[in-house]
């Protein structure tokens, strides 16, 4: 199971200990990740009490941004290349946050193929693509081949478990 976002807490509901120039926040409630919480060396000097009101004030700076924050993807006009290699990460990465792709069951095994522009990706290569944007969500919309350039009306309704 995927584990929660840190959260502000109080002292007695983390764990709170040192390694090196960070501190390692741990909750107590194991549904909710550890943090690694670099300060530099005044982490020498500080009490648990302060490193943990640190940690708390970057989460509301966090919050806070959210909060401002409205997201517009970016789609790569059609045409254009929507990925690129990535040579250092050995890699393809997106270039926007919108990506236009078909399927393909013709791989080994019949395992599915992902074609984005005219690359060839297998799903490893797919899967890997998608790190690019981890912690992030996304929503994907199966359309008609033919249709893949097209803006699409999404209709938000439950379907009967026999229908499409």
């Amino acid at each position: 199971m995927r584990k929660k976002k840190p959260h502000i807490v109080p002292l007695s509901e983390v764990n709170l200990s040192r390694k090196g120039q960070e501190a390692i926040i741990e909750y107590k409630d194991t549904s909710v990740s550890t943090v690694h919480f670099k300060i530099g060396e005044n982490i020498e000097t500080m009490t648990d009490e302060e490193i943990l009101e640190l940690f708390n004030d970057s989460l509301r700076i966090r919050n806070m941004i959210a909060e401002e924050y409205t997201h517009v993807a970016v789609e790569i006009p059609p045409g254009r290349p929507q990925i690129e290699y990535f040579e250092a990460g050995d890699q393809w990465v997106p270039k926007g946050q919108v990506l236009r792709c078909t399927i393909s069951d013709g791989g080994p095994d019949c395992e599915a193929t992902i074609y984005i522009d005219d690359q060839e990706l297998s799903l490893a290569e797919f899967g890997r693509l998608l790190t690019s944007y981890a912690g992030w969500g996304m929503r994907i919309a199966f359309v008609p081949e033919d249709e893949i350039e097209q803006r699409v009306a999404i209709d938000v309704r439950d379907v009967k478990d026999d229908s499409r």
